[in-house]
C-alpha cells in the first residue's frame, strides 16, 4: 500500500512537472471570453506575467500554472488547458516564425482603472462598467471633481463614455428637460462648475477635456464610446468659443462659432460641421445619421482589420478577437464618417459600404487613445430608461471583446524573443 502512494505521489509530481503552464485559447473553443480577461487581469495582480499570444487561437493566454490558478479558471467557467513547459516553448518559437503574423506581448502590469460618470444615477447604462464588473475587473468612479483635483495620473486607463463634453447635457432638452434626472443632472453640473471657479457648465468641461488631454500627453491610455468620443473633440476644437444655445449656458451662442473652429486642437475629427439647431438631438456631422447609414439590424456589420503583429503590435492588440465580422449597434454617435476624421489616425474597424469608421486609435504625446462608436454592444439600439444589457447572455460578445482588448492594453510590454 506504502509503495501504491508512493507511485501516485510521484506520479502526480511528474504531472506538474510536465503540466507547468495553463493556455486559455480565445478561438471559437473559449466558453467565455469576457472572463477570460478577468482572469488575466487577476493573474497579474497575483504577481504573476500573462502572455498575449497575438493573433494565435483569437488573441490566447498563457502563464505558468498554479493551483489556484486552475481553481479560479474553474470557479469562474473559463475555457483552459493544462500544457508542459515544452508544448509552451514550441508555441512561442511557432509564433516567432517569421511566416506568421502572430507575436507574444507579455503583460506585466496591473493597470490601475478609472471610469468617468457623475454620482447621480443615469439613466442609461455604461457598456464598459458593465463588462469590467462581469469580467470581474476592478475600477474606481471619478468624475469633474476628481479630474479638477488632479486625480488623474493616479490611473493608467480612463474611460469615457455617454458624456457630452460641450456643456449642452447632452442635447436632451427637447425631450427630457422636465425629467428628474435631468434637472438632478443640471443641478449637480452647475454646482461643481461654481465651486470651482466657472460661471458656466460649458466652462467646467472644456476645462476637464484639457485636463484629460493633459492626462494622455503624459503617458495615459483614454477610452471613449459613444458622444464622449465626438463632444471631446468638439470640446478641444471650441475652446473660447461659444457653441451652446442659452438653454443650456445663458446666453445665445456665437454665430460665427463654426469659422473659430481650432481642428489642430482635436484627436481625431477636423472639418466637422457643428449642429446649430439646440433641439436636436446631435453634435455635429461627424456621427453617421441613421437616414444616411441606410443598414438595418440585420445587415449592419463592421470588419476589423488586420495589422502586422510583429511590427504593429498596438492595433494587433486591439483587435483581438474571435471574429473579424462584429455586430453593428447604434448610440447617439453611432459611427464616424470616414472623410472627417484625421489621416494619421488609425482605422481599425470600418462598415466600408457605409464609408463610415466604427474604431479607431492614436497617440497623443506618450499616450494613446481609442473611440469607438455606439452605446452598446449588445444592444441595438438602447433606449433611454431600458434595462442594461445581461452579459450572462452574451459571454462570447465579439464586440465586448474590443473594449477588453483596451484594458489590458496599457499592461502590455513586447517580449524579447531568445536568439
Amino acid at each position: 500500500m506504502q509503495r501504491l502512494v508512493l507511485t501516485i505521489s510521484l506520479l502526480f509530481c511528474m504531472h506538474l512537472a510536465s503540466a507547468s503552464y495553463l493556455f486559455i485559447p480565445m478561438d471559437e473553443k473559449q466558453k467565455d471570453h469576457l472572463k477570460a480577461y478577468g482572469i488575466a487581469y487577476w493573474v497579474l495582480q497575483n504577481g504573476t506575467e500573462v502572455d498575449w499570444l497575438l493573433n494565435y487561437k483569437g488573441g490566447s493566454f498563457m502563464f505558468k500554472w498554479g493551483q489556484k490558478f486552475e481553481n479560479e479558471l474553474i470557479i469562474r467557467g473559463v475555457s483552459y488547458e493544462v500544457i508542459s513547459d515544452a508544448s509552451s516553448g514550441q508555441i512561442v518559437n511557432e509564433i516567432a516564425s517569421p511566416a506568421t503574423n502572430q507575436d507574444v506581448m507579455k503583460l506585466e502590469q496591473v493597470p490601475k482603472i478609472a471610469v468617468y460618470s457623475p454620482k447621480s444615477k443615469q439613466p442609461w447604462d455604461d457598456a464598459v462598467t458593465l463588462v469590467l464588473t462581469y469580467a470581474e475587473i476592478p475600477y474606481d468612479i471619478i468624475f469633474d471633481n476628481d479630474v479638477m483635483y488632479g486625480e488623474l495620473p493616479k490611473y493608467d486607463w480612463l474611460h469615457l463614455h455617454h458624456e457630452d463634453f460641450t456643456g449642452q447635457y447632452g442635447k436632451f432638452y427637447a425631450i427630457y428637460r422636465n425629467e428628474p434626472w435631468y434637472r438632478e443632472q443640471q443641478r449637480e453640473y452647475e454646482e461643481v462648475a461654481q465651486k470651482h471657479g466657472f460661471q458656466k457648465v460649458t466652462q467646467l468641461k472644456l476645462a476637464v477635456v484639457k485636463k484629460i488631454k493633459e492626462f494622455v500627453s503624459g503617458g495615459g491610455f483614454l477610452f471613449a464610446m459613444c458622444s464622449a468620443t465626438d463632444t471631446y473633440d468638439i470640446a478641444l476644437s471650441a475652446e473660447g468659443v461659444d457653441i451652446a444655445a442659452e438653454m443650456y449656458d445663458g446666453d445665445p451662442a456665437d454665430p460665427a462659432a463654426q469659422r473659430k473652429l481650432d481642428f489642430s486642437k482635436t484627436f481625431a475629427f477636423q472639418n466637422f460641421k457643428l449642429e446649430k439647431n439646440a433641439l436636436v438631438y446631435e453634435y455635429s456631422n461627424i456621427d453617421v445619421q441613421p437616414q444616411e447609414r441606410r443598414l438595418t439590424e440585420n445587415n449592419d456589420y463592421f470588419e476589423l482589420f488586420e495589422f502586422s503583429a510583429k511590427w504593429d503590435p498596438i492595433p494587433t492588440m486591439l483587435t483581438q478577437n474571435h471574429a473579424t465580422s462584429v455586430k453593428g449597434f447604434m448610440g447617439q454617435t453611432t459611427a464616424f464618417k470616414n472623410h472627417l476624421i484625421k489621416p494619421d489616425v488609425v482605422t481599425m474597424g470600418e462598415n466600408k459600404a457605409a464609408d463610415e469608421a466604427k474604431y479607431i486609435h492614436g497617440v497623443f504625446g506618450k499616450g494613446f487613445w481609442t473611440f469607438y462608436g455606439g452605446h452598446d454592444p449588445e444592444d441595438y439600439q438602447h433606449i433611454v430608461g431600458e434595462e442594461p444589457t445581461d452579459l450572462n447572455l452574451h459571454p462570447n460578445s465579439p464586440g465586448y471583446r474590443l473594449i477588453l482588448n483596451n484594458i489590458l492594453f496599457p499592461a502590455a510590454k513586447k517580449k524579447k524573443q531568445k536568439t
